[in-house]
């Protein structure tokens, strides 16, 4: 038998062998923080769409790309559409020049109620479609569907997803018309804008000891005296945002690598 002939890898597979890996790490909070050895999500998958491409806002924590995937599998099996997944974190999180003050640790993606699937080149600048009515006073009927509440509801029960943001009429909708079991309503959190789109948030995962975690939710529903105020006159007032505190050590120093 001829002896076989040694196999030849290229050398830019020889490189990337050697490179080490960096477990990832949500560290920080996601208003305050940075993410570690982050990985990106593909383009498009079963079910969904990245927007933006060029923005680079497509990295995150393993876990979040795993709950993104399994969304996208399940509104694709579901027939409700396909996911318009908007703005997860920089390659290393930490701040972004504009458009968020959170998305910094990872652990945060922002999903359009638009389920309708976008050309190539509409992903780059896609069209607002709200479903709030003007004035915020309630959802807009034309546009609202049993669809966005399943929707909601199927990202809620996942068991690492700890708040979804919504403006206050979606939620005040889910109160009013959710039948059945509705402990899911209580990570649904009213909050300013998200008329066009919910925020998707997870809990810090276990691997990742340094990330640092919103105080616990209120018991109950949310649907109460509680969601009341969002529709008084001091929710229209919309804060200013707070000064930032400095940068956790650790992150000051993997962003300026």
């Amino acid at each position: 038998m001829a002896a076989m002939r040694p196999r030849k890898f290229p050398i830019l597979f020889l490189l990337w062998a050697s490179w080490p890996v960096v477990a990832a790490e949500s560290i920080g909070a996601a208003g305050n923080g940075c993410l570690e050895g982050g990985e990106a999500l593909a383009p498009e998958g079963a079910g969904y769409q990245v927007l933006r491409l060029e923005r680079q806002r497509f990295y995150g924590h393993p876990a979040l790309l795993r709950v993104v995937r399994a969304l996208g599998e399940e509104t694709a099996s579901r027939g409700w559409g396909v996911l318009a997944v908007g703005d997860l974190s920089l390659a290393r999180g930490g701040p972004m020049p504009y458009g968020h003050g959170s998305h910094q640790n990872g652990l945060d993606v922002d999903i359009r109620f638009d389920l309708a699937p976008l050309a190539p080149a509409l992903r780059e600048d896609p069209p607002e479609t709200e479903v709030v009515a003007p004035g915020g006073a309630g959802v807009d009927s034309a546009r609202w569907s049993p669809a966005r509440a399943d929707l909601l509801e199927a990202a809620a029960r996942f068991p690492d997803v700890e708040r979804l943001f919504v403006h206050p009429a979606i939620k005040r909708e889910l109160c009013r018309t959710v039948e059945g079991e509705r402990g899911w309503l209580r990570k649904v959190r009213p909050w300013w804008g998200h008329t066009a789109h919910f925020h998707l948030r997870l809990a810090c995962p276990a691997d990742s000891p340094a990330c640092v975690s919103q105080a616990p939710l209120p018991p109950g529903e949310g649907c109460g005296t509680e969601l009341d105020w969002w529709f008084g006159p001091e929710a229209a007032q919309v804060p200013r945002p707070a000064a930032k505190p400095d940068l956790p050590a650790r992150c000051a120093k993997l962003l300026a690598e």
